[in-house]
């Protein structure tokens, strides 16, 4: 790439950040309806205070980073729409995390994407191999790679998250046996496992327990975390707890039978896993270490016939 390519490059480059920089100019931007209405609420002054700032306005960089995030996060939720999806799996996960939080966390990710682009271009443009056109188009593929990413990340969180709390469900449904049979009630069952256990199925138990206090029925708190989970085995385990409860049916035979099918089918699993690894190593030993082998015990036998020819 010629200098004069670079310098352009590097002008579009510094124009834009210019432009960034006078947009947010407070006498060059454009009021809020909220910035408008202010003035007229007499708690006008808690409406500047951000979130988690301890009652007061937040001064220097971070007072100016803070809204300019909110705000992006706000336009890179506008441009990829989805956000039920991604509220379901928050809420799936339960970790605390808001639809606003998970837009900014994707906005710093696609930051660094940008920053990696950045860098592949200039490293491009040294070498002299390529066109500003295609170095831009670079640079926007690593920003949505990165933003494309952190929603992978976050699927990647949900599943492990749900296999989790399939891994964990044998114990707690015989824990929940136990105390059952000590003659707990369902309620009393719940809370004491859920004190006494850590895990992610507890977790999602306390929050189904926390509903049931709030004034929830108890089973439909717990078709709440049925729902959240998509599990079919947490599915049964909800059905069995209703017909339990509804009909007077004994609770724990039920919870016990469960956690039996839960290891079954769990059984089931691991040896359908081993049979695929087992199909998947035998790809190295045919097609890398038979064919070695057989290059080992032939290569002597040719080697002498080269000696023994005439």
């Amino acid at each position: 790439m010629s200098s004069a390519a670079q310098g352009a490059l590097l002008g579009l480059l510094a124009g834009l950040g210019a432009v960034l920089a006078l947009r947010r100019v407070p006498a060059m931007r454009r009021p809020t309806l909220e910035d408008r209405v202010a003035p007229y609420l007499r708690d006008a002054a808690s409406l500047t205070r951000m979130p988690g700032s301890g009652g007061r306005t937040p001064d220097g960089f971070a007072g100016v980073l803070k809204p300019m995030m909110a705000a992006a996060a706000a336009r890179l939720d506008g441009w990829l729409g989805g956000s039920a999806s991604v509220r379901r799996r928050l809420d799936q996960l339960g970790d605390g995390r808001t639809l606003e939080d998970f837009r900014a966390q994707q906005l710093v990710w696609g930051g660094f994407g940008v920053a990696a682009g950045l860098a592949l271009a200039l490293l491009l443009a040294a070498r002299g191999s390529a066109h500003p056109l295609g170095l831009l188009v670079v640079v926007a593929a690593c920003g949505v790679t990165g933003v494309l990413a952190c929603d992978r990340r976050l699927s990647s969180e949900v599943t492990a998250h749900e296999q989790r709390m399939l891994v964990e469900f044998p114990t707690i449904a015989e824990l929940l046996a136990l105390s059952v049979a000590a003659g707990e009630g369902a309620v009393g069952a719940l809370e004491r496992v859920t004190t006494r256990s850590h895990g992610e199925l507890a977790r999602e138990l306390g929050r189904a327990l926390a509903d049931a206090r709030a004034g929830a029925p108890l089973v439909t708190a717990l078709e709440r975390v049925a729902d959240r989970a998509a599990l079919p085995e947490l599915r049964r385990f909800v059905d069995g707890v209703a017909i339990a409860v509804e009909r007077g049916t004994p609770l724990a035979e039920v919870l016990r039978a469960q956690a039996v099918d839960v290891r079954e089918a769990g059984r089931r699993r691991l040896m359908e896993a081993g049979a695929r690894k087992e199909i998947a190593m035998m790809l190295p030993v045919v097609f890398l270490l038979l064919p070695l082998t057989v290059v080992f015990a032939l290569f002597p036998g040719f080697y002498g016939l080269s000696f023994t020819t005439p």
